[in-house]
């Protein structure tokens, strides 16, 4: 009885050490039976190379570039196994115009990093920011700030009174075909503006009749030059139209892409029959006067996009919009999914009550320690097939997996510190380890076909080597070699066996990580002599690969 008792507390004991939190940076917990098997995809700030990491976080490809490059801020692996990322240069004292986010150059680099493509917008007139999006046709949409003097202000309607750098840089969007170079498309902030400050100027109107219009004397960032700071775009293949994010504005607006660039400047044309005027707009009713705070929504978010591309074609919410709501509260985010009322008969977004909805969020996510989902800025939430939710809290480089009951499933920290690789056991503060989103991409995903996804090392210094196997589930069906593990319990022998004909490692691990056996081997099966081992529980591992559960039991 009493020996049944601590076979028992030993085997709970296992279980327990499996999922424990050791770790500072880096991986911090993972439970496979419950996550979205895949690879995630890193940008982090502060440093210049894109990584892919499995999900114990070692990497496991990687594009570098010159150190003095950083983030401009997004990239994309394409289906073909391409990159396309966004850069910039680490000066910035002679630019024109900075914000956080600046870019100014868009790359195609093949899966062995050699440069294919390369497009760059950064002057005294235009420059590029923040995010892209990919096309099915290979265009790229890009978000660009332009340049407007004080003279355009005035005409425009704006109370310059209200700006503290004397201008504006409003945004456009442009869609690049990387074929030839040239732009094919663009919408502009400054053709779609509405003021009731000046009778005199151009755009005069009453705002609240006409909230498909961009106000432009609401100004919610300080009478900055940055005006808008678009941090997020995202297209619909679907319904051939483009998403930004405003986070000034405290909403998403969409705008109609089967326009011409001619339409695009006016209020007809395209499916919608509004050309380049808001096809919809979301979050702070206030921005076109037809609300006040209590109605708002959604509060400097980013990472706006429809749960409907490549990386998440079946999810439950598939259609729908989903946010990273970064200012909700005074220390704590939420991230949203929002069912836009898309009428494809009629090509429009329904109305609540003349106002575009909807008037509560389909889906609030919070983090079972709200406090530990907190971000200004930054930030990425990303729907994946399994229902979970893959969130990036940026300003703290904390990524994490959530399952639809509200548990955490899979954690990690972006391993920097300022500048430097972060240290195994390093505390991070604020701001260290920015990281702007991360990407899930499932293991069958077609850029990854025929690719080496070997381990390479990992991010952090001085990483816990063992962390990961110690967490992988002794009961998973085996993946790789069949490993079995018998008699088990066992007493003075043990038999391995394994299904492959090559050389493997085998090790053998107790509960406090400390290897015990090790050998190397082959020809499918192997013997141990246990006979002087404690009763306790063991951890059998091959080739750092699968895992079993080995419990030793003496008579």
């Amino acid at each position: 009885m009493i020996r049944n008792l601590l076979l028992l507390t030993l085997i709970f004991l296992s279980q327990q050490n499996l999922f424990a939190q050791d770790n500072t940076v880096g991986l911090l917990t993972y439970d496979p039976s419950a996550t979205y098997e895949g690879y995630n995809l890193i940008y982090p700030h502060n440093q210049p190379n894109v990584y892919i990491l499995d999900m114990c976080g070692q990497i496991v490809h990687q594009w570098t570039d010159d150190v003095d490059f950083r983030p401009g801020n997004t990239a994309y692996i394409m289906p073909d196994g391409k990159l396309i990322k966004t850069k910039r240069a680490s000066i910035i004292s002679s630019d024109p115009i900075w914000a956080g986010g600046g870019g100014a150059t868009v790359e195609i680099r093949d899966w062995d990093n050699n440069l294919e493509w390369s497009y760059t917008i950064n002057d005294e007139n235009e420059r590029l920011h923040h995010d892209i999006a990919v096309k099915g046709n290979g265009n790229i949409l890009m978000v660009v700030w332009e340049y407007k003097s004080v003279e355009e202000v005035i005409q425009a309607g704006r109370d310059t009174s209200t700006l503290v750098d004397g201008t504006m840089w409003p945004d456009k969007v442009i869609e690049v075909d990387p074929s030839t170079n040239e732009i094919v498309w663009e919408w502009h902030t400054w053709d779609h503006l509405i003021q009731d400050f000046d009778p005199t100027k151009d755009n005069f109107g009453v705002v609240a009749d006409h909230p498909e219009r961009i106000n432009i004397n609401y100004d919610d960032n300080a009478g900055k030059a940055d005006w808008m700071h678009t941090n997020a775009i995202d297209y619909s293949e679907e319904r051939r139209q483009v998403m930004i994010s405003v986070p000034t504005f405290h909403e998403v607006w969409i705008i109609d892409n089967t326009t011409t660039t001619e339409e695009a400047a006016s209020t007809f044309g395209g499916f919608g029959n509004r050309g380049g005027d808001l096809m919809y707009r979301f979050g702070n009713p206030a921005a076109h006067g037809n609300g006040t705070a209590d109605d708002q929504k959604l509060f400097y978010q980013h990472d706006a996009r429809w749960v409907d591309d490549f990386l998440s074609p079946a999810h439950p919410h598939f259609g729908k919009i989903s946010v990273f709501n970064n200012r909700v509260g005074a220390d704590f985010s939420t991230t949203n999914i929002i069912d836009p009322n898309w009428d494809m008969y009629k090509w429009t977004y329904l109305t609540e009550d003349t106002q575009w909805g909807p008037s509560e969020f389909d889906l609030t996510i919070t983090h079972p320690t709200p406090t530990e989902m907190w971000s200004t800025g930054l930030s990425s939430m990303q729907a994946l097939d399994n229902g979970n939710y893959l969130i990036c809290v940026g300003r703290f480089g904390y990524s994490f997996e959530i399952d639809p009951e509200g548990e955490i499933v899979w954690e990690y920290k972006t391993p920097r510190n300022g500048q430097a690789p972060a240290t195994q056991g390093d505390i991070l503060e604020i701001n260290n380890n920015l990281t702007f989103r991360m990407a899930r991409y499932p293991v069958d995903f077609d850029g990854f076909e025929n690719r080496s996804l070997e381990p390479q090392g990992y991010l952090e210094l001085e990483p816990n080597l063992e962390f990961c196997g110690l967490i992988l589930s002794t009961d998973q069906t085996p993946m790789f070699y069949d490993l079995n593990v018998y008699p088990n319990p066992a007493n003075d022998f043990l038999t391995i066996e394994y299904n492959t004909g090559k050389s493997v490692d085998i090790r053998i691990f107790d509960l406090m990580g400390r290897e015990l056996y090790h050998m190397t081997s082959m020809g499918g099966r192997s013997y141990v002599d246990i006979s002087n081992w404690a009763t306790g529980v063991y951890l059998v591992e091959i080739e750092r690969m699968e895992m079993r559960k080995l419990i030793v039991q003496k008579n």
